[in-house]
């Protein structure tokens, strides 16, 4: 049986605070602070930093709250053992990712995962914001990056090929680039924070530089504006390839791509031994996506004739 105090802590980082955690163990604020003050004293490190808006873990914390969750699985699993019950993906699964992907290439999916592992309790939150395990209260993320963080266990899913492209009404008006040089006398189109734009091109990495033709902090707002025909925009390959299979979209410069180093990753915090819901969500995601993800099969093929 596990120390009263350390599924106290526990349950304070699940919950994202002490008063909701007072509130799932049926204890009073005043109490919970007591006791968690009494395990950082017997343990001689603060925990968590308490703020009148946020709880944040220290690097104590953090490493404790680790090794608590490994322990709490291998328990779950030696019980499991001992009874003869099969191992079945089971209890609450929290789920964090970008959200146009998440309401494009995730949720349409989430019934078929349910329908076989039913007693998942499931969470999807989205948002662009980058996602904190910890803070977020998450069992896993996913991630589109180059680098999904070194102290983190990571499954690279797919890779994020990333085009360059335009509406057919702004190429009638504009004309068609023939070189990435003739880019700067273009309208670009991308988000704050996402410019230059990075390439890679037949001799190598190519650098873009120049403002978007509209400024604004939605990634959504750009993909709109180009099938409106306001510029030319650098879209991931899962965002776009629906409007470029129907002809909303053209591809322009096809031998200049976003780096490969970008990948769609599963991301969660280091386990010895991860809750069976966690692993068996990561691997739904591993079929679903390899070895072509969908929107990769729905669109173009590297090497396929394109403008």
């Amino acid at each position: 049986m596990m120390d009263p105090d350390h599924e106290l802590f526990t349950t304070i980082v699940d919950e994202g605070g002490l008063a909701a955690a007072g509130r799932r163990l049926h204890i009073s604020p005043a109490m919970m602070s007591k006791r968690l003050a009494r395990l950082e004293e017997r343990l001689g490190a603060r925990l968590i930093h308490r703020t009148t808006r946020r709880l944040a873990l220290t690097p104590a914390g953090e490493r404790l709250h680790a090794d608590l969750r490994t322990i709490l699985a291998a328990l779950d699993e030696a019980e499991r053992r001992v009874s003869g019950v099969s191992a079945v993906a089971a209890g609450p699964l929290r789920i964090t990712a970008p959200t146009s992907f998440g309401r494009l290439h995730l949720a349409p999916w989430l019934p078929r995962f349910l329908d076989d592992h039913p007693r998942v309790d499931l969470t999807l939150n989205l948002s662009d914001d980058f996602a904190d395990l910890i803070e977020a209260r998450a069992d896993l993320a996913i991630r589109i990056t180059a680098d999904p963080g070194p102290t983190l266990t990571a499954r690279r899913l797919a890779t994020n090929r990333r085009i360059l492209c335009a509406a057919p009404a702004y190429l009638d008006r504009f004309g068609t680039p023939r070189r990435i040089a003739d880019l700067k006398s273009h309208r670009l189109l991308a988000a704050d924070g996402q410019m230059p734009w990075r390439l890679v091109g037949p001799k190598g990495p190519v650098m873009v530089e120049g403002r978007s033709h509209v400024r604004t902090n939605s990634s959504e707002v750009v993909r709109e504006i180009a099938l409106a025909g306001g510029g030319i925009a650098l879209r991931s390959l899962w965002d776009i390839s629906d409007a470029l299979a129907r002809g909303e979209v053209r591809q322009i410069l096809p031998d200049f791509e976003g780096s490969a180093d970008v990948g769609l990753f599963a991301v969660q915090l280091p386990q010895h031994n991860p809750p069976l819901a966690i692993t068996a969500f990561v691997d739904f995601l591993v079929q679903l996506y390899a070895p072509a993800p969908p929107w990769e099969r729905s669109a173009i093929a590297p090497g396929a004739p394109r403008l």
